[in-house]
């Protein structure tokens, strides 16, 4: 049976974030995730796959995750989801953040913002949306339960887990976020983190030194 969801994954700008489409294979409809940047790339691999974007979906508010949303949004017509309101400050500061790093950045005004419950569509796929503090205050991870598969943004990585050594950082918030929120998805399900490679949630509870904490 073929799976509903394709995933491409496109590391953009200096700080290798993982920018993806999400394709719901039914209906051909696309959501793209946390573009950091680097537009022309991620267009591109727009067309290269055929889907027809719909939506722009943001897990938190770091230059690196929504760095080039406005451009894209602007370009593609395409409505900007996510994150928490609790990140309106990081989105609304990307043009400073982006200064810090010498990139060109625009802020951003999400047409809606998420909280813990809500659902996100893209065509026929529905995912579930967790509010999971600490790397910043607003981050939100998207879930959808039929593929065991879940975009986490920079909460968990393969063998680490997000900075939380930002004045808004929450360490404990994090840790009890991931513990509570995360590992009760299920060993089997895939995350695929802002950074580096994918992994599941097995394989961070059990060699995750931050999981042992």
């Amino acid at each position: 049976m073929s799976s509903p969801l394709q995933v491409a994954v496109i590391p953009v700008t200096p700080f290798a974030q993982n920018a993806s489409i999400i394709v719901c294979t039914q209906t051909k409809r696309a959501a793209v995730v946390d573009p950091g940047g680097e537009i022309d790339r991620i267009r591109a691999a727009i067309d290269k796959i055929g889907a027809a974007p719909e939506k722009i979906l943001l897990t938190h508010g770091h230059i690196d995750h929504a760095g080039g949303a406005a451009e894209l949004s602007e370009a593609l017509a395409l409505p900007i989801e996510g994150p928490h309101h609790a990140d309106a400050f990081l989105l609304k500061g990307l043009a400073a953040q982006g200064r810090q790093f010498g990139i060109d950045a625009r802020p951003v005004t999400p047409g809606r913002w998420l909280v813990e419950g809500d659902k996100v569509t893209v065509g026929a796929l529905t995912f579930d949306v967790l509010h999971v503090p600490g790397h910043t205050p607003g981050h939100v991870v998207l879930v959808h339960a039929p593929s065991r598969f879940a975009l986490v943004g920079d909460t968990l990585f393969a063998g680490s887990i997000g900075r939380t050594d930002f004045p808004y950082g929450d360490h404990q918030a994090l840790i009890e976020g991931i513990k509570t929120k995360l590992v009760p998805l299920g060993d089997d399900v895939t995350i695929l983190p802002g950074h580096g490679p994918g992994s599941t949630i097995g394989a961070e509870r059990e060699t995750n030194p931050f999981l042992r904490e």
